[in-house]
Order: structure tokens, then sequence, then C-alpha cells
């Protein structure tokens, strides 16, 4: 981490610079692990709008939502009772402050205003055992869904004033993507324009690209540092051709240069942090991310996890 700057330094380095010199950039947060209150909060997701100072953490355990302030190191229970959410996994949200929230076994997602705090949408899937929606991206027409379980794509349309039902999308039963025996689709991530969807299979490590306009599935060729998989793969970030991936039980977040069409990428050097315990999820504020610590190896070992659970806020490398 760079060292603070004294006020004396500061002044030096902008008299010292010419007219066409920039003054240098310090970038050292006050903050670099936010805590959850809660002994068995166990979140997983998390949703951060570009420019706000605020970001939302789901609970696995009970679908408690957690809201948090960017520089303020503890986050506070925030009041969106639902008693149909008794879950919370993958989150996003939208810039009319509309929270997305991925519903995992119970088949459902929801859509809340945070204003006023209110419910404006239970989305609904046809009911089927076992089912797991998983994580939730954003375009400017849609939200799209994942579900481990059964291979569906689930879409729900959106404008600036409302939300629509959600639909089974695609099926991916006779594409490039095979559903296997364990956990399948998990991440998801979507290019600006909304034409193109990423998704991470965490069973098999592999990457897809799915084409918006005719629903084409593409496995991603990987190459690079580490292989052609990302086994474990949980949540995704993408930032313009870099394709940020999470691999929870390896502890690490995985830098992927993609190609122009999103066919292909390069994996770079993986990076990690002393404080991630088992990371699940990924949001982008600035020239950091926020890595969502679900210690779900403590739960699944019936181990005591550390407290409080934590949200890491870690450089990008």
């Amino acid at each position: 981490m760079k060292k603070m700057l004294t006020a004396a330094a500061v002044t030096l380095a902008l008299a010292s610079c010419g007219p066409e010199t920039k003054p240098p950039v310090v970038t050292s947060p006050a903050v670099t692990s936010y805590t959850l209150p809660g002994a068995a909060v166990y979140p997983e997701g998390i949703a951060h709008l570009a420019g706000s100072k605020d970001f939302y953490v789901g609970s696995t355990t009970d679908g408690t939502i957690f809201k948090g302030t960017l520089g303020q190191k503890a986050t506070e229970k925030f009041d969106l009772p639902d008693a149909e959410r008794t879950t919370a996994i993958g989150m996003k949200i939208d810039g009319q402050n509309r929270l997305y929230v991925a519903g995992g076994g119970t088949g459902k997602a929801f859509v809340y205003d945070t204003v006023n705090k209110t419910r404006l949408k239970v989305l609904t899937t046809p009911a089927a055992t076992p089912t797991f929606i998983n994580d939730v991206t954003l375009t400017p027409d849609a939200a799209y869904f994942t579900d481990s379980q059964r291979p569906i794509l689930f879409r729900a349309s959106r404008t600036d004033s409302s939300v629509g039902d959600m639909e089974a999308w695609l099926d991916f039963t006779g594409t490039a993507l095979e559903y296997k025996p364990g956990f399948n689709l998990n991440g998801i991530a979507s290019t600006p324009d909304g034409k193109t969807l990423i998704v991470v299979q965490s069973n098999t490590g592999k990457l897809f690209r799915i084409t918006v306009a005719d629903k084409s599935v593409t496995e991603i060729k990987l190459g690079g540092v580490g292989g052609t998989t990302v086994m474990s793969g949980d949540g995704i970030l993408l930032d313009g051709q870099m394709l940020y991936v999470v691999r929870n039980a390896d502890v690490i977040i995985v830098p992927i240069t993609m190609s122009a069409d999103f066919a292909a990428g390069t994996m770079g050097t993986p990076f990690s942090d002393p404080s991630l315990r088992y990371p699940t999820t990924i949001a982008q504020a600035g020239n950091r991310l926020l890595v969502v610590n679900s210690q779900f190896n403590k739960r699944s070992a019936n181990e005591a996890p550390e407290t409080p659970f934590t949200v890491s806020d870690i450089a990008i490398k």
C-alpha cells in the first residue's frame, strides 16, 4: 500500500508541477475491510452502482440485506423485510435504485426499491427440484439470471419505470454448454450494450459467450497463465475487455484479457489478498474491488466461522 503524503509533501508536489504536468494521484483507502453484523451471515452477493458510495450485501442464511458506505467500516442491516426472501445470492442494482436479488433454492428472484424500501416485484420460475437461482446481470433492457441446477437462463425485461415477468429465455439443452452433475452456471456478466453475455460454469471451469441476438452459445477459448479453465469459478466482473473471475475454493481472482469478440481470453497472473475468506462475488469501486468473504468452507465443514463476516476492499492488480 502506498504511504500517505503529508500536507507539506502534497503542497511541494503541486508547486513543482509544470503547466502540462498533472499532480500525482494518491489512493490509499481508509477502509480495506467492511464488517457485517451477525454471527452466521455467510454472505454471497454484492451490488454497487458506479459513482455511488453505497453498496449492498446479502446473507445466504436468512436473506438479510446489508447496506454499506464506502469509507465507513461497519455496514448495517437494511430494512427490506420480505417473508418470501429466505436467502440472498447474487445481486445487482440499477440506475433507478432497484435492487435485484437472486433467490437460490426458492426458484425466485426479487426486485426492491431501495429509496422507498419496498418490494417492487417477485420474479417466479416454474416449480422445479432442484433449482438454484444464482446470479444476475443487467443489460439496458433486461435482467438475466443463471440457475446452477437447471439448464435454463432466465430473463426479465426492464425499462426505467417497470420490470417484466420472468421468462425461460434460453434452454441450454443441445448447445455447447452441457450441464453436468454438481453446481453448473454461476456468475454472469454482460457488455454495456447488452449484446453479449458471459457465464462461468463452476464444475467444469469453462466460460461461455452468449450472443443475445440469436441466442447462440460458444465456449470461450482460454489460454495464458494457469491452463485453460477457471475451476470453481464463482462471481465474475467485466470491465471493458478485462474479465475478472473469482475462484472461490482457490481464494484467488483471475484477470482475463478478452478478445474483441469475446470468443477467446488470455489469463493473466492470479492475485489474492490475506483478508480473503472463500471469496464469492465482486463489485468494482473505482480502481478497487469489493470482494465478499463467504466462509462457505467453514459452514460445509461444520466449523466455527471467523467473525465478523467481511467484505474486502482490495486493489485491482
